[in-house]
């Protein structure tokens, strides 16, 4: 369902789309209301669900993650519990970051981070070798991010 978004809470989801660790004060300055009203501007958007949750972009390579791969998936059988089963059985994957239904096309898109090749190998075999539903797969691997971003214009 979509509520009415009006121009502080814009001004809200852009401040907090391009830096989620300020305090209410400095948000609230930023987008021109009192404090007070900041906070409970917020609330509202993350009671209604705007906005879904708070979290730190990590740096993959910083970290170990060196490898994304966008990985198509087809599977076998279509039926909706099907589908749902193959979903609840990648969500499982920390690797996995994204899974999306698409169409037309394979019946899903993965984002993957690991490590490296190996770690790839070791995913797909326990994600889409192992599991009997899984038709094709289709893996592209990034040789460079050229541009990663989680803003969404509002």
């Amino acid at each position: 369902m979509d509520i009415s978004l009006d121009e502080i809470d814009r001004r809200i989801l852009n401040a907090l789309q391009a830096d989620a660790s300020i305090t209410n004060a400095e948000l609230a300055q930023l987008v021109h209301v009192s404090a007070p009203t900041c906070l409970r501007r917020v609330k509202q958007l993350r009671d209604a669900g705007v906005i879904e949750r708070q979290v730190a972009i990590v740096a993959p390579e910083k970290v170990g993650a060196r490898l994304t791969a966008i990985v198509e998936i087809t599977l076998d059988v279509q039926a909706a519990d099907r589908m749902a089963e193959f979903e609840t059985h990648v969500a499982q994957e920390e690797a996995v970051l994204q899974c999306y239904r698409v169409s037309p096309g394979p019946d899903f898109v993965l984002v993957v981070q690991v490590p490296d090749m190996p770690a790839y190998h070791a995913l797909a075999h326990r994600l889409f070798t192992s599991h009997a539903n899984v038709r094709n797969v289709k893996a592209y691997f990034s040789t460079l991010r050229s541009k990663f971003e989680t803003r969404i214009a509002v």
